[in-house]
């Protein structure tokens, strides 16, 4: 888990070292020296373009910055010594991989290369190697704080004991929660609407193997994905990152020149361009196109969805038997239907409760018209993995009402938050020490910062 200075220390050494439009400092300033950690100076330039680059971004900052942002820059050194001290070493595939990603997600944002490196002021292999460092930083750090939090273990008398002694006020205000098991069926698709599809790719790829066409402009006008707005660009991919039919062709593409055959994924069908080639990784264009189901195929299958729900109502068989046995969700066919919430991953559990709010729509809508046990009517929506078409029924499982936390209903939500409180207190307590043993020197006009939250004038040399 990476604890919020942590999360502070990486964004706003990104800024720093970036300036993204900040303004500077100026030249008598460039190289001042504010801090000593150990051998590592904190210049005032990383401090000032951290600064501008907040403010651009409107980023809220507690009191004092030239206090808060040196002090964030300072634990992400005392980090990265342990790291040193430790030998964390770091995938360098998987890092050059994040470090492709984001560009490209940049270069999608901003439109071009030319004109990421203008905003940037670097260019890009510049860039590059910034990133690199950066998120190979980034990556040593929380390391250690894996390492120095991993024996942390939890009783359920400690989440209790910990419970009892939260202020009311600081504890959570959950909305309403749902468990939600779901059926679906995917509607038959007639062969010759399949064909037509795989017919307009093949004639996208002649025209992309004839030279009467750009790759990336026929993406643009006629992929379904979200990459259409980059010409079909994905960015650099281990094999790893792809699906596994997707991999195997554009792995073994040769001619950036070419368009590949039509390939079929879980997501419907590409044609995909080789881009580059980096070592293990590759970087791909694709068109994708999926075929429609027409009005009549949807409400066949509803009307044999609405049929297997007339089954169940009447106790031939169970919604889990269903959802294990016809279920053509592979997300939840094995778990009973139920559905799993992995937006909570990000809040260190997991979870078969969703709020309203994160369900997919045509889920939520039916749903709100159930009571627990009840099952819906079949309906029509759009699959959240491959967003093809599909058909359902769900369950309402249960609901619990909106209420403030307590241990029965909220018990993996009440122990991560006391999980992040011990990580918190060990953490706190190793940069006690770190700093105590720790070199420091703080500059006049630097140190008079109440807001602190470590007392880095133990050691530091006025």
């Amino acid at each position: 888990m990476r604890v919020k200075h942590v999360i502070y220390a990486f964004g706003l050494m990104a800024m720093a070292a970036l300036g993204l439009n900040a303004a500077g400092p100026d030249a008598n300033s460039a190289e001042e020296v504010v801090w000593m950690i150990g051998d590592q100076p904190i210049w005032r330039s990383e401090v000032e373009d951290a600064y501008q680059q907040m403010k651009q971004e409107k980023f809220a900052i507690k009191g004092d910055p030239y206090c808060f942002i040196p002090e964030q820059i300072a634990l992400e050194r005392l980090y990265l010594h342990q790291a040193d001290l430790d030998t964390v070493e770091v995938n360098a595939a998987t890092i050059l991989a994040e470090v492709d990603s984001r560009i490209n997600e940049w270069i999608g944002q901003i439109g071009s290369r030319e004109r990421l490196e203008e905003y940037m002021h670097k260019s890009l292999p510049e860039l590059r190697a910034y990133l690199t460092e950066t998120m190979t930083n980034n990556y040593r750090t929380t390391q250690v704080q894996q390492s120095l939090t991993s024996k942390i273990k939890v009783t359920p008398s400690q989440v209790r004991r910990y419970y009892e002694k939260l202020p009311k006020d600081s504890i959570p205000f959950i909305p309403t929660q749902v468990e939600v098991q779901i059926v679906t069926l995917n509607p038959v698709i007639p062969r010759e609407t399949i064909e037509d599809v795989k017919d307009r790719l093949r004639g996208f790829a002649d025209r992309v193997n004839s030279g009467s066409a750009e790759f990336s402009t026929l993406a643009i006008m006629y992929s379904e994905d979200g990459s259409a707005s980059y010409g079909g660009e994905i960015g650099f991919r281990p094999r790893a990152g792809l699906v596994p039919e997707y991999a195997a062709v554009a792995f073994s593409l040769t001619d950036p020149k070419k368009a590949s055959k039509v390939v079929e994924t879980e997501y419907g069908f590409h044609i995909i361009q080789l881009i580059e080639k980096r070592g293990d990784r590759v970087n791909t264009r694709h068109i994708l196109m999926r075929p429609k189901a027409a009005e009549k195929d949807v409400r066949d299958t509803q009307m044999r969805l609405d049929s297997i729900r007339a089954d169940i109502l009447d106790e031939k068989f169970t919604f889990e038997d269903a959802a294990t046995i016809l279920s053509q969700d592979k997300e939840t066919r094995n778990n009973h239907g139920l559905m799993t919430n992995s937006d909570r991953e990000s809040r260190n559990y997991n979870t078969s409760f969703f709020e309203m709010s994160e369900l997919p729509a045509e889920v939520a809508r039916e749903v709100a018209r159930l009571q627990p046990g009840q099952i819906s009517k079949a309906f029509a929506m759009k699959d959240p993995h491959s967003n093809k078409d599909v058909v359902a029924i769900v369950k309402l499982k249960n609901r619990v009402d909106a209420h403030r936390a307590d241990v029965s209903n909220d018990y993996q939500m009440i122990k991560a938050m006391y999980e992040n409180v011990e990580r918190e207190r060990i953490l706190a307590n190793w940069i006690n020490k770190k700093i105590a043993e720790t070199y420091i020197r703080i500059e006049p006009g630097w140190s008079d910062c109440p807001d602190w939250r470590y007392n880095w004038l133990k050691t530091a040399k006025k």
